[in-house]
């Protein structure tokens, strides 16, 4: 798959110390005008992009973030001075996944091939690990998101009906993606 084109201006690189709260700073709140409707039967589950008007936005709250993991891999973006995305990650040794926990652009630098940039550079790092996939969940209602890992090779591998259950994002459904290495 060809690479996104990647501002002249970013440079990636693996975070420092102190970088990683400033990171998870990093506004990941969206918009969508649609969502992934999952329907349930008796044979499986189906995905449906279904229109919501008005357009949804989705500001996650601080307890909904995961707990900082002391052996993740964090790379950063940065315009300039300006840290503008980031990927954090981990290797699961049992089965040579690579776990994309979490990605991040700045509003402000969306729509400008950081995200696939910030991606590539974790694939490759899950590589050079000996990592065989990567793995990411994803809320359903981020239709975006869920376009954007299907254009970086990411193909839909399972769902969880319950995991936000007792959480701010209680009715939505995790869906989780996954691609070769």
């Amino acid at each position: 798959m060809p690479a996104a084109a990647e501002p002249a201006a970013v440079v990636y690189r693996p975070a420092r110390p102190g970088e990683h709260v400033a990171a998870e700073a990093i506004d990941n709140s969206f918009t969508t005008a649609t969502v992934l409707e999952v329907g349930a039967s008796a044979e499986g589950f189906r995905l449906r992009e279904t229109p919501v008007d008005p357009p949804l936005r989705k500001v996650y709250p601080a307890e909904d973030e995961e707990d900082g993991d002391e052996e993740a891999h964090v790379i950063v973006a940065l315009d300039g001075d300006a840290l503008c995305g980031a990927v954090t990650l981990t290797h699961s040794a049992w089965n040579d996944r690579l776990v994309i926990a979490d990605i991040r652009v700045a509003p402000g630098h969306r729509g400008r091939g950081i995200g696939p940039g910030l991606m590539e550079r974790a694939l490759t790092h899950g590589r050079e690990l000996g990592a065989r996939t990567a793995w990411l969940e994803v809320t359903n209602i981020n239709a975006p998101a869920v376009r954007a890992y299907r254009r970086m090779g990411f193909a839909l591998c399972g769902l969880d009906t319950s995991l936000y259950l007792g959480t701010a994002s209680e009715g939505e459904t995790a869906l989780f993606m996954s691609r070769p290495l």
